[in-house]
């Protein structure tokens, strides 16, 4: 099963992130995301590459400039994600090949994303957004654009979010937190996995 899940992965060390990652994939959850303002998190993302490339989907969070894209094109990600929307790193994301999801709140940065080529909309922060915005917004929105939940989301929400038309979440502190075994990552991402199929039905 395809789960539109991304397990944000902020404050993870390169050390923690393949026992971490295994686990993650292991649950049913196929997309990972290291957030640029991790220790480190070049080198995490690629070690996620060389251990998982071209059985996960792997991509980098908190992305905010094209100096950092341009070192990412050389790593080879599957996806940039930014927590902001700036028409500069939307398209030198896309021009290196490379899924973009900016952040937005507004119709207006909905619909200029959507314009400089960005292949999905980040939703952040997903709990100022509410779902009866979310209803609003995708009445207006190109119904084949996906449309990921960022903050305050997870499986307590799931059911009501996709409700509104939410394609996918990215879940962050709700599946990791810096310094949680993977022990504990394990348990929270059976959790979140089991509550989003759930919510599928």
């Amino acid at each position: 099963m395809n789960r539109n899940i991304i397990a944000i992965l902020r404050g993870i060390k390169p050390e923690e992130v393949l026992d971490t990652v295994h686990v993650i994939v292991k649950s049913g959850i196929t997309q990972v995301e290291v957030p640029l303002n991790s220790p480190s998190a070049f080198e995490s993302i690629e070690m996620l590459r060389d251990e998982f490339e071209g059985s996960i989907q792997f991509g980098a969070g908190t992305v905010t400039d094209i100096k950092q894209v341009e070192v990412l094109a050389k790593i080879g990600v599957d996806f940039v994600v930014s927590p902001n929307f700036d028409s500069a790193v939307v398209r030198a994301t896309k021009e290196a090949g490379i899924l973009s999801f900016p952040g937005v709140i507004t119709p207006t940065e909905c619909f200029s994303a959507l314009n400089c080529g960005a292949d999905g909309l980040k939703f952040f922060p997903a709990s100022l957004i509410g779902t009866d915005n979310l209803i609003a917004l995708r009445a207006v929105l190109p119904t084949d654009v996906p449309l990921y939940m960022v903050g305050g989301v997870g499986p307590k929400n799931f059911s009501a979010w996709i409700k509104a038309g939410a394609t996918g979440f990215g879940i962050g502190s709700g599946l990791y937190k810096a310094g949680d075994s993977p022990e504990v990552v394990a348990k929270k991402a059976e959790s979140i996995v089991l509550s989003y199929d759930e919510a599928q039905i």
